[in-house]
């Protein structure tokens, strides 16, 4: 498939994915409209900076993941880490999308418990880990094993429901925020390195 055609297939696709969800919104008789609100401005230049920032650094993995794989089934169609970067991109690609769009925050809706929704994630990031153990073996898992860490404080502090405004915000943000920037980390030297290999080998 040529670029021009992959890029007339994603706009294509676009196109239909919001032709249904506008008919979808007419037929909760919700606005059309309200699908392209902007986001809420904050109420002062600092406010959800930090968060943001966050949510840029789950960005990270799941593109470093994804074009990795592209560019290694290019080189190296059987490589036996291909796989392992695939479904990285996923996965992260999922927590991605669970930030962005507040689906833990939406699940509380349909009764279904913050508590709970971590636990789904958290039983899809063991069967990760399982699966690909060998792989994960093979690089510098500390760092994503701290990110993790760090990610399970926070959601720890938050579910504490403490009281006040500012140190439980700080207690589960700073955690939050390093867990960011260290699994990102983690994803973007393991593929830089899978990369920088398969060129080598390519040369040889």
């Amino acid at each position: 498939m040529s670029i021009y055609k992959t890029i007339l297939w994603f706009n294509s696709l676009s196109l239909l994915l919001i032709i249904i969800l506008i008919f979808a919104t007419k037929a909760f008789d919700i606005s059309a409209g309200g699908l392209f609100l902007p986001p809420p401005a904050p109420q002062y230049p600092s406010a959800g900076l930090l968060t943001h920032t966050f949510q840029l650094l789950c960005c990270v993995p799941p593109l470093v993941c994804a074009f990795s794989f592209a560019l290694l089934q290019k080189i190296k169609p059987n490589g036996k880490n291909n796989k392992f970067l695939l479904f990285s991109a996923l996965l992260t690609a999922g927590f991605l999308i669970n930030e962005i769009y507040r689906i833990h925050i939406t699940a509380l809706q349909f009764g279904i418990p913050k508590l709970g929704t971590v636990f789904i994630y958290a039983t899809i990031g063991i069967a990760y880990g399982l699966t690909f153990r060998k792989q994960l073996k093979s690089t510098q898992y500390f760092t994503l094993i701290a990110g993790l860490g760090l990610l399970a404080i926070a959601i720890t502090v938050d579910s504490l429901k403490l009281s006040g405004n500012s140190i439980p915000s700080l207690l589960e943000g700073i955690p939050k925020l390093f867990s960011g920037l260290n699994v990102a980390l983690y994803y973007w030297f393991v593929c830089y390195q899978e990369v920088l290999n398969s060129l080598h080998l390519e040369k040889k």
